[in-house]
């Protein structure tokens, strides 16, 4: 009895994927750390930058989905008590999931929870070594479709991702800096 249920439900699954649609997101994004790190030498923190940061998103159904975000490389300042001393550049690939609360409106808010990545991927300056770190991801926002758009629509997400990538620069041991940026991003959505 326990396979016929298990085999019923693996159906319902594949077939509720099978019924899913894609839906491809570009926007500009404003990523600004909310933290900084005290070293022997004074405050360590990285400067806020923007991003083109594309992604791509699956809908199991109407309220489920899951979304990748693909952005291009991101470069943040370094700064030593707020004077640059290097730059560090990664990708941060982000995987959430997400609620949508559809309505008879336009407007369709939602939450995601998922993992983060910073992924390092050149240092300048005084920075000889930057490490790679894993966080938690959350994001808040809403999409919303005109009346008599098909399949665009726009958008609008705050994102926490939980950063804190180890450092290493000249003069200084080495030393987690926390960036847990928060993501402000708007652009355009398009479902297939």
């Amino acid at each position: 009895m326990l396979k016929q249920i298990t085999l019923v439900a693996l159906m319902g699954l594949s077939a509720s994927a099978m019924a899913g649609q894609w839906q491809v997101k570009l926007g500009g994004s404003v990523v600004a750390p909310t933290q900084d790190t005290q070293t022997a030498l004074g405050v360590v923190e990285a400067d806020h930058e923007y991003a083109f940061t594309p992604s791509v998103e699956y809908f199991f159904n109407d309220n489920i989905s899951t979304e990748l975000l693909l952005a291009a490389p991101i470069s943040h300042d370094v700064l030593l008590d707020g004077n640059s001393v290097a730059k560090i550049k990664h990708l941060p690939p982000t995987l959430t999931a997400k609620y949508h609360f559809k309505n008879s409106t336009g407007f369709t808010p939602y939450i995601g929870v998922g993992g983060t990545a910073f992924v390092a991927w050149d240092e300048e300056g005084v920075a000889k070594d930057v490490k790679e770190d894993f966080g938690f991801a959350g994001q808040i926002g809403f999409n919303f479709q005109p009346a008599d758009a098909k399949n665009w629509g726009v958008f609008f997400d705050a994102r926490y991702a939980q950063i804190s990538p180890e450092v290493q620069i000249e003069g200084l041991e080495s030393f987690d800096l926390d960036i847990d940026p928060m993501v402000y991003t708007i652009g355009y959505s398009y479902k297939f």
